[in-house]
């Protein structure tokens, strides 16, 4: 396993002090097909992600919607999440890639909860692809607004910490996904 992290030193708005982050990094042992599969497999998720409360899919008005809730540590509130997303195989110079996209969307049908503050501002793109042995290339660019006062403990955690071990537990879960 093999990660590298860039908080990228750009406000939203500026004097925020939120970041944007790109992801560079390599999962040993787990082809793309399979890590696109674990990580759009909101079921299997709940198993594994243990910052996950509530986890699903529905379709409003035609369109499929993602609500989120996620643990935060106490004695910060929860945060949530409704967003949509696609996954697409793409050819790039005879090169498989996968690529998702994510987005949050406001829906009428999803309103916010008390004691739960909604993430109005995020987005994600990420990209797999073979490492040319038996794993994978990731590269993963992210941006939200949790909302709130977050100590900058827990954002510095999320980059140093919190990443690597997502990934960590993502390179679990591919073992475990065909079982």
């Amino acid at each position: 396993l093999s990660y590298v992290t860039f908080p990228l030193p750009i406000l939203f708005p500026q004097q925020s002090g939120l970041y944007e982050y790109k992801i560079f990094g390599g999962l040993a042992d787990c082809p793309p097909k399979l890590c696109v599969d674990v990580y759009m497999d909101l079921d299997f998720r709940k198993q594994w992600d243990q910052y996950v409360k509530e986890l699903y899919e529905k379709t409003y008005d035609g369109e499929k919607v993602i609500y989120w809730e996620v643990k935060y540590p106490f004695p910060l509130s929860n945060r949530d999440y409704v967003y949509i997303r696609e996954c697409r195989e793409m050819d790039v110079d005879g090169r498989k890639v996968w690529v998702v996209l994510a987005q949050s969307v406001s829906v009428p049908q999803c309103p916010e909860k008390p004691g739960i503050i909604r993430v109005k501002s995020y987005k994600q793109s990420l990209a797999i692809e073979s490492d040319g042995k038996t794993g994978s290339k990731v590269c993963m660019y992210y941006f939200d607004n949790p909302g709130g006062m977050i100590p900058s403990w827990l954002v510095n955690w999320a980059a140093k910490s919190g990443v690597p071990a997502f990934l960590k537990d993502m390179q679990k879960a591919c073992r475990n996904y065909s079982k």
